[in-house]
């Protein structure tokens, strides 16, 4: 599935800033954005087989991976733009956009701003589409919560496998691809301009009620564009209710949920997100971003 073929991280300078990225292969565009905490190596398993029939990007966003950690702008908005402005200085015009988690909420408000960008949308275990998300998340955008995190990101504590195994099952997490993410995750840490990173993208998103920004009442925009949600049943994150409920909201959308994987399913169950992904390009066709159709859906939402 993912033969030999490398795909070494690269960097340039945007705005003053370091950003990282993998790209490779040939053919139209897909960019794959990664959750908080994680980067572009969590697409490490479809990258390969992805870059046989696409022209694949998959951004470190600022503030996660090797990319800088400024003292700056970490809210969708600011990370949508930066995407963008990743792809224009690539050379790239548009594309398929792929977001997973954070990434899905990153990917949907590029959508919204810039429309002529996104020839396809997809989403997989997306943030942004409900309050609901798991009590660690919500708990980290407590005050103090800064003070606490190299505590939890410290060598030795990680080093525990079996002592974080038994705590995050407790809380609901499974063994398996879902633990081992949150435990890298939580090693991506270890820094303080990493720590500070991530307390300023959760807090931009998420509160101790949970999830505060939704598209939920945009979202019929997305009919204007070829539209797939992809989520793990068994995601103790972000609830598959999330991705089910979306698809209510755009009934032009298609919804592939798959029954044995958690938060991550590209990682759990590559086989099958390659074969549905590629499906999904290869019977759809790229979105006009036509200024008249969204006039015609805002003047609709409106009324």
């Amino acid at each position: 599935m993912q033969g030999s073929v490398s795909f070494p991280l690269q960097h340039i300078e945007l705005h003053g800033h370091r950003v990282c990225f993998r790209t490779g292969g040939s053919g139209p565009l897909v960019v794959l954005i990664h959750g908080i905490t994680s980067t572009s190596a969590t697409w490490e398993r479809v990258l390969p087989t992805l870059a046989r029939r696409f022209t694949v990007l998959a951004p470190d966003l600022i503030g996660h991976g090797d990319s800088a950690k400024p003292r700056g702008d970490y809210s969708l908005g600011a990370y949508a733009s930066g995407v963008r402005d990743l792809m224009i200085a690539l050379g790239h015009d548009h594309g398929t956009v792929v977001g997973h988690s954070l990434g899905g909420g990153v990917a949907m408000q590029l959508a919204y701003q810039f429309p002529e960008r996104c020839d396809r949308l997809v989403l997989v275990d997306s943030g942004g589409l409900g309050s609901d998300v798991h009590l660690l998340l919500r708990a980290a955008t407590l005050p103090g919560s800064e003070l606490v995190l190299p505590l939890l990101a410290h060598a030795r504590l990680l080093e525990g496998g079996r002592a974080i195994g038994r705590a995050l099952g407790r809380v609901g997490l499974r063994l398996g691809t879902d633990m081992a993410e949150m435990a890298r995750g939580h090693a991506s840490l270890g820094d303080r301009e990493a720590r500070l990173a991530f307390i300023h993208t959760l807090r931009s998103i998420v509160d101790p009620r949970g999830q505060r920004v939704s598209a939920l009442d945009r979202l019929y925009l997305a009919e204007a564009v070829p539209f797939l949600i992809v989520w793990g049943e068994r995601d103790p994150i972000i609830p598959v209710e999330h991705g089910r409920a979306a698809h209510a909201h755009v009934p032009t959308s298609r919804l592939e949920i798959f029954p044995d994987a958690g938060h991550f399913p590209h990682l759990e169950a590559p086989e099958r997100f390659l074969d549905v992904l590629a499906d999904f390009i290869e019977t759809t066709e790229p979105a006009a971003a036509a200024p008249e159709r969204y006039r015609e859906l805002l003047t609709r939402g409106a009324a």
